[in-house]
């Protein structure tokens, strides 16, 4: 009988209901009357809005940043140099490995007899490379290519003579007190 009631109810009210979603906001509009009607305040604020306005205009800062960075970035000096003389890298390439050996050596030929000789070729080691810097500086500045060229290799020979010098000094201060040792009686 029940069912036979809704059956019934449900025919006399066909074409009559309302199947149409109610208004964008309505569900808010209603929580907030309700609210008010009952002397409650609602914590559900419309917040995002301007988070998502705020998270749109910081990607598109971080984007023009990046985008700034990338098309002002100056190269570095070593692309500067090589850029102006290309057989530079070669050179320096080739210079730098020998020089790299020879401070290998050198640092393991340190023991306490030689420790202030070898402190002190790494110290001139270390102004020559600063030398070495301000030459590039100078050859990106516009200075004389091929005095600053010149320059430059000599400052790699430099560095190469001055490790061969006391790599040998070293080897005579060994061999000498090798020799003293020898010479000790007991």
């Amino acid at each position: 009988m029940k069912n036979d009631n809704i059956d019934r109810l449900f025919e006399r009210l066909q074409g009559k209901l309302d199947l149409e979603e109610p208004a964008r906001g309505h569900q808010e509009r209603f929580l907030e009357k309700l609210n008010q009607a009952q002397g409650t305040v609602s914590l559900n604020k419309k917040r995002t809005a301007w988070w998502k306005s705020l998270s749109i205009a910081a990607s598109i800062a971080l984007i023009a940043m990046l985008g700034i960075q990338v098309f002002n970035s100056r190269p570095s000096i070593k692309e500067q140099v090589v850029e102006i003389a290309p057989e530079v890298s070669q050179t320096e390439f080739y210079f730098a490995s020998l020089i790299e050996e020879q401070v290998q050596l050198l640092r393991e030929e340190k023991s306490p007899e030689t420790a202030q000789l070898v402190d002190d070729t790494l110290l001139q080691l270390e102004k020559l490379e600063a030398n070495y810097k301000n030459l590039e500086e100078e050859l990106i500045n516009g200075a004389d290519s091929k005095i600053i060229l010149n320059a430059m290799i000599t400052n790699f020979q430099t560095r190469i003579d001055l490790l061969k010098e006391v790599l040998t000094n070293i080897e005579n201060i060994k061999n000498l007190n090798s020799y003293n040792d020898e010479n000790i009686t007991i």
